[in-house]
Formats: C-alpha cells, sequence, structure tokens
C-alpha cells in the first residue's frame, strides 16, 4: 500500500503546488472543489490563473515570502478553514499546501493549559 494513499480520499481539500505555483498533487475533494475549473486536469498549471487578481497579488506574495496563511470563509452555508503552508523538501523550499476543511458554523473551542 501506497504510505499516502490515505490522502486520496481523505475528506478535506488538499492542493499541492511547487515554488511557481503549478499544481502538482490534488486528493479527490480538491479535486470536486474544484470540478468547474478542471479538477484533476488542474494537475500541472499554475494555480495563479485561477485566482483573481487581488488574489493572485496576495497568493504570489505567500509564495515569494514563504509564509503561511490561515482563514476561514463560508460559502453557501459551509464554513471551512483554509490553511496554506509553505513545503520542505530535503530541507529546501519547494512550495505551498492547502487545506480546505469543512467546519461546524458553531464550535467549541477549549483552552488548555
Amino acid at each position: 500500500m501506497n504510505e499516502h494513499a490515505w490522502i486520496k480520499e481523505f475528506p478535506a481539500a488538499i492542493t499541492v503546488c511547487d515554488e511557481e505555483g503549478v499544481i502538482l498533487e490534488m486528493n479527490d475533494k480538491a479535486a470536486k472543489t474544484f470540478e468547474k475549473d478542471g479538477g484533476y486536469k488542474l494537475i500541472g498549471s499554475n494555480m495563479l490563473a485561477c485566482h483573481p487578481d487581488s488574489a493572485r497579488e496576495k497568493t504570489e506574495r505567500l509564495l515569494a515570502a514563504k509564509i503561511k496563511n490561515v482563514y476561514t470563509i463560508e460559502k453557501n452555508g459551509v464554513k471551512k478553514i483554509v490553511y496554506q503552508s509553505p513545503w520542505y523538501k530535503e530541507g529546501l523550499y519547494a512550495g505551498f499546501v492547502e487545506l480546505s476543511l469543512e467546519i461546524p458554523l458553531e464550535m467549541p473551542h477549549f483552552i488548555r493549559t
């Protein structure tokens, strides 16, 4: 069994791009999320082309600065947390991973000590 086989059907959208923004991998949830844009056919294309100007500029800054970006969004009654973070291969910057996970509209928050 492929050691990363669990990713394919994991219920969060996972998209991986290189340092230029070219999509290298995506799982089933990401392909479904971006189905109107081509789904799995997006692999090999630059994800910057999928963003409107303001989002593209922000994404270009994130790729260049190699810093994470985390936010929540709500669309059509579905709330998601989006976690975009650099990834590294053998210690060298290799691009970004985006995780997009549906979360409840209201959810408990715990502070642990």
